[in-house]
C-alpha cells in the first residue's frame, strides 16, 4: 500500500510540474505575442509617418517618382470628393 501512495505522489508532483511548465510556457508565449503587437503597430505607425512625408512632398511639388505620384494623385481625389460631401451634409443640416 505504501508503493501505491508513493507512486501516486509521483504522479501527482510530475503532473503538477508538467502543468507549471506548461503555464510558464504560454505567459512567455504571451508575452513575446505581446511585443510582436507591439513591434508590428510602431511599423505602422512609421509607415503612416513616412506615407504623410511623401504626401506633404508631393503637395509641395517634390516627389518625382510616379507611383507616389499616382498614389498622391488619389488622396487628393479623395480629399476632394470628401469636401464636397462634407459640403453636401453642411447643406442638409441648414435646409432642417
Amino acid at each position: 500500500m505504501a508503493d501505491f501512495f508513493e507512486g501516486l505522489g509521483k504522479r501527482l508532483s510530475d503532473v503538477a510540474s508538467d502543468i507549471g511548465k506548461k503555464t510558464g510556457d504560454t505567459l512567455e508565449i504571451q508575452k513575446i505575442k505581446g511585443d510582436i503587437r507591439s513591434l508590428k503597430r510602431a511599423n505602422e505607425r512609421d509607415l503612416i509617418d513616412i506615407g504623410r512625408m511623401i504626401y506633404e512632398k508631393f503637395q509641395a511639388g517634390a516627389v518625382s517618382d510616379m507611383d507616389c505620384v499616382d498614389l498622391c494623385e488619389e488622396i487628393e481625389k479623395r480629399d476632394t470628393e470628401i469636401e464636397k460631401q462634407e459640403a453636401m451634409i453642411a447643406r442638409i443640416q441648414g435646409e432642417e
